[in-house]
């Protein structure tokens, strides 16, 4: 491959539901720009970006792949992307190192939940895009209704660049709006063809349309436009780019991956109205936070960040960057800004799919990759060390849902974690917490898909099998009302014997603990009352209800005896300990339950399936909220026993569309019925 100058490279994210068929659009340009002598395609697993094991018993991408397409002399940098809405964190990442968006839309199925999320948070990041309807030569097909419900949808905004001749089984090509051409299609190859009254006559009407549309982006060519001056070439392609910058238009394309209809319109149009990454007007997703600022120029000094990560059993971690300023040889010095460490190049490639094509420089703007950095993680900034930059992290989504895990084989601990924070380099939208107080190891993601690869991975990659276990709930005791109590410990045996004697009171607190002592004269000397101390806290780590920790009391210490020649540090542990047990027992103890605050985003269409499901889960709406968009935030709290499957009951209740956020916010009371079960539950473990 050939080295690309900035002005020369698009960089497109390929986005949309799963199933939509982006990786056979990606195979179609791979084969119409000749990369390729046949039509990879997904059911028949040999395609170039879904290369991984999981992927292709799977038949649908679960990491992002880049494949660039070579097309009139221009490189386009396809980050293709997942689907499912599990692997959200991989398109946001592909989003940021790109200029624009492709969407993929399934003519077949119409807008589905994943169209719907990418448009959402694409318009929030202000993310160009084109839209792309695939699998246009479908049964059933109306584009017409398509369009129509595209508009309702996404607004007026969508224009059509592309529509189709004929539909369904009488597909047969596509008709090019802005040059007013017909095309029909044999084996993937455009032939020019007439078109009917009708045909032309639409096709004008939507060339005016788009025509409007670049009026209004420039003041030179709304003169031109109001006096009935027919725009150039040159200005069309100033005005689109303008528009498409801007948010005024959405260009839409129509055809089929599977048949590589379409393709040829598709490469022209994302190189003619695509910005370059050096286009001052152009998204730039690497925000900058600190150091000596830079321009997407080859000018500039070297800098780059790190977006994408793959772990390669054969050949380590390969570190896939866009070059953000300059241009990096096999020879530059590279220095991590975040680790604050000197790397050294093992090689400079090209990626396309999981082939490397090596390669002597690249410029600002383009994607490259290298393998080995020993010190590099996804989003480290790359740079001259004499030219520091440091560019900011991509924020991933909080995870929703949870597995506690372990090894299935008893050594395999230290392998496992091994493992894990590899395929964290790789993913970091997943979260690993090994929990201080259970010892229980979790994993943390977006959804039941996402974490079922990651245990498909760590068996078929790092040959490490595991299994899912119950979570272990947290739950601690306190108490509710006080009592006092004596403890005391007295032993006698041959030569030295052990006396403590302690009375003590125990009362709720609204601290985690407290010891005061209230001793007078003596009856218990102040060098036991560490002893006396470090005898509850140890004893409170395992309460009298189900052996949990107590939390919330009070214990002082106001009377007891000693002995001149028996007294010792650990009787009065043991006596402290002794009164503890019986203090608990005397005090109503109580179990609670950890409580978490959740936010969840929904369309209001779901309102009432919501809020009936969250009162089953014991919970407490707290309030809600209207967004701009018209959807519904509603605010609760609920116990966290009741919400660990939350994220899958959700989806399931809102068809997808209902996102949410959760955090821990205090402990309260177990209900007595509830309780109990856990308590009887707890002893039965025990046995």
């Amino acid at each position: 491959m050939k080295v690309y100058k900035t002005a020369q490279v698009r960089n497109l994210a390929l986005v949309g539901h799963s199933g939509s068929g982006k990786t056979n659009l990606t195979e179609a340009m791979l084969f119409q720009s000749g990369a390729t002598k046949r039509l990879g395609n997904v059911s028949d697993k040999n395609t170039i970006s879904d290369f991984s094991k999981e992927e292709k018993e799977r038949g649908t991408s679960i990491g992002t792949s880049i494949v660039p397409v070579e097309w009139r002399n221009y490189k386009v940098n396809i980050i293709d992307t997942p689907g499912f809405m599990d692997f959200i964190g991989e398109a946001h990442g592909a989003l940021r190192a790109s200029e624009a968006a492709l969407l993929v839309i399934d003519a077949t199925k119409g807008i589905e939940v994943g169209t719907e999320r990418i448009w959402k948070y694409t318009e929030e990041i202000g993310l160009p895009r084109i839209i792309f309807i695939n699998k246009i030569d479908g049964e059933n097909v109306n584009f017409r209704k398509l369009m129509d419900d595209l508009e309702a949808s996404f607004g007026k905004k969508i224009i059509p660049f592309s529509v189709p001749i004929g539909e369904g089984e009488d597909f047969i090509g596509v008709t090019d709006v802005i040059f007013q051409k017909g095309y029909k299609y044999v084996n993937s190859a455009p032939e020019e063809t007439e078109l009917n009254h009708d045909q032309i006559k639409a096709t004008e009407r939507m060339y005016e349309e788009i025509a409007e549309v670049v009026a209004g982006s420039d003041e030179v060519l709304m003169e031109k436009y109001f006096s009935g001056e027919k725009f150039t070439r040159e200005d069309l392609l100033r005005g689109v780019t303008t528009a498409l910058l801007e948010g005024d238009a959405v260009p839409l394309l129509v055809g089929s991956g599977e048949k590589g209809i379409g393709i040829d319109i598709l490469l022209n149009t994302i190189i003619n109205y695509m910005p370059s990454p050096d286009d001052e007007r152009s998204h730039q997703g690497f925000r900058y936070k600190s150091g000596e600022e830079r321009r997407v120029s080859e000018d500039d000094n070297f800098a780059a960040v790190v977006f994408k990560t793959i772990s390669d059993p054969f050949l380590g971690k390969i570190s896939i960057f866009k070059v953000l300023s300059g241009i990096l040889t096999k020879d530059t010095p590279i220095y991590n800004v975040n680790a604050d460490a000197t790397e050294k190049l093992s090689g400079l490639y090209v990626m396309r799919g999981k082939e490397q094509i090596e390669i002597d420089e690249i410029y600002a703007g383009d994607i490259g990759a290298t393998a080995k950095l020993a010190h590099t993680s996804t989003g480290d900034t790359l740079c001259d060390k004499d030219h520091v930059v440091l560019y900011k992290k991509l924020k991933q989504p909080s995870p929703v849902l949870f597995y506690a895990i372990e090894p299935k084989t008893k050594g395999d601990e230290e392998k496992l974690s091994i493992s894990l924070k590899k395929i964290k380099d790789e993913d970091p939208s997943f979260v690993i917490e090994r929990n201080a107080e259970t010892k229980q190891l979790t994993i943390g993601g977006q959804g039941s898909v996402q974490l079922d690869v990651i245990l498909e991975k760590l068996k078929n990659m790092y040959g490490v099998e595991v299994v899912t276990v119950p979570f272990i709930i947290p739950y601690r005791e306190t108490i509710r009302k006080k009592s006092e109590v004596q403890g005391k410990h007295k032993k006698q045996s041959g030569g030295a014997g052990q006396y403590g004697d302690v009375w003590i009171r125990f009362e709720p607190s609204d601290k985690d603990f407290e010891f005061d002592e209230e001793v007078f004269g003596g009856s218990v000397p102040k060098n036991y009352f560490p002893a006396v101390e470090k005898g509850i806290v140890e004893s409170k780590e395992k309460g009298v209800l189900a052996g949990y920790p107590v939390t919330n009391f009070k214990a002082t210490l106001y009377d007891g005896s000693y002995h001149d020649v028996d007294s010792n540090e650990m009787s009065f542990k043991i006596a402290a300990s002794l009164a503890f047990k019986k203090g608990m027992e005397e005090a109503d103890p109580v179990l609670l339950e950890p409580i978490m605050k959740i936010e969840v985003q929904i369309p209001e269409s779901y309102l009432g399936d919501v809020m009936g499901d969250m009162n089953k889960r014991r919970g407490r709406i707290l309030g809600m909220d209207q967004k701009g968009d018209g959807s519904q935030v509603l605010i609760a709290e609920a116990p966290q026993a009741e919400l660990f499957s939350y994220s899958i009951d959700l989806r399931s209740m809102t068809q997808g569309r209902g996102t949410f956020t959760m955090e821990f916010v205090r402990y309260e009371e177990v209900p007595s019925n509830i309780a109990q079960e856990i308590i009887n539950k707890r002893k039965e473990e025990e046995k």
